[in-house]
């Protein structure tokens, strides 16, 4: 499965002639390719070309006599094997900004309703034109709204739009958006999994919280999320359910202790009371939420908040120990 899009870094320096006879030669020999001048303006100190190939892969090239700045979905020319990969925030900001303005544009050009959602088109550009998975994360949102069952695409799509506005994941936009992954298997399980995560850091900030994810601990395992507030921080690990109708249990009881069970059996295995796991049950219809709240079982472990956040406003649950992180909803 291919990466989210970066950046190949050569450190030479570039011609226009060079760039005809070492990208753009091989990749029209292979693929079928034009090189057209850029939809934008070129950075500063640089000149560009924009590739497109006959079967849809595009690239960017921004070069001076000092650089060269390589990003496309396509395949890599041999001229750049052994270039250094940098993310959008590593490059220098011109560069970035160029780029992100060029893919903007085709990303809205090809599907123009999420120009409607300009903080979503923007984190998750890197994968809605990553190689394999620029079908499959669109899809994602427009068929299957985000995992959320009876809702809109429109709604999931305003829901993680909100999200993304507060900025609070700017900075683990790379790590963030990698995980709605680059396949070009659809799979929502996973897909809402990842929006899931979204999801809590949107709760936990909105309370005032700070995110931090991805966090190595000493088990050797990574949990989601360190939140701080204040002199407090915490560890939180997010899980999803999956309803009865796409697992094997009988009941949504079940299935939400089943998936908390095998959550605890790995990450927080070690932790004790050190982690708190959130259980997110937004996947869930309302009649087997109803069921849910109504009997508030046990996951396994604690603390615990287990919820369901509806993508046109709303959230709703219960704890298990620990305290309820400033939720007014609880």
């Amino acid at each position: 499965m291919a990466k989210p899009l970066r950046f190949r870094v050569s450190k030479s320096g570039w011609s226009a002639g060079r760039v005809d006879a070492a990208l753009y030669e091989p990749l029209d020999a292979n693929l079928g390719a034009r090189a057209v001048a850029p939809w934008h303006k070129p950075p500063d100190g640089y000149d560009a070309r924009r590739f497109e190939m006959d079967n849809g892969d595009i690239a960017l090239f921004a070069w001076n006599d000092e650089r060269g700045y390589w990003l496309g979905n396509t395949e890599t020319p041999e001229a750049l094997w052994r270039t250094e990969k940098e993310g959008f925030k590593e490059v220098p900001y011109p560069v970035a900004r160029w780029a992100e303005r060029e893919l903007l544009a085709q990303l809205h050009d090809e599907d123009p309703w999420l120009a409607e959602y300009p903080h979503v088109s923007w984190f998750f550009l890197p994968v809605f034109l990553s190689k394999d998975g620029r079908e499959t994360t669109r899809r994602f949102f427009r068929e299957h709204a985000a995992g959320f069952p009876d809702a809109t695409a429109e709604d999931a799509l305003a829901h993680v739009e909100g999200i993304l506005r507060t900025g609070c994941l700017d900075d683990y936009r790379h790590v963030m958006a990698g995980k709605l992954g680059t396949s070009e298997y659809l799979d929502e399980t996973r897909m809402a999994a990842a929006i899931a995560e979204f999801t809590a850091a949107g709760l936990l900030d909105e309370a005032g919280w700070d995110v931090t994810p991805e966090i190595e601990v000493s088990t050797g395992h990574s949990l989601d999320y360190r939140v701080e507030k204040g002199n407090e921080n915490r560890l939180v690990e997010v899980t999803r359910p999956s309803p009865p109708s796409e697992r094997r249990a009988g009941t949504p009881v079940q299935a939400v202790r089943d998936t908390a069970d095998s959550k605890t059996a790995g990450q927080l295995s070690e932790h004790a009371g050190g982690a708190t796991l959130f259980v997110d049950c937004s996947g869930f219809p309302d009649d087997a939420w109803a069921s849910i709240i109504a009997e508030k079982p046990s996951v396994g472990h604690r603390p615990a908040v287990v919820y369901r956040v509806r993508p046109n406003g709303g959230a709703e649950g219960y704890r298990l120990g620990g305290n309820a992180f400033g939720f007014d909803w609880l």
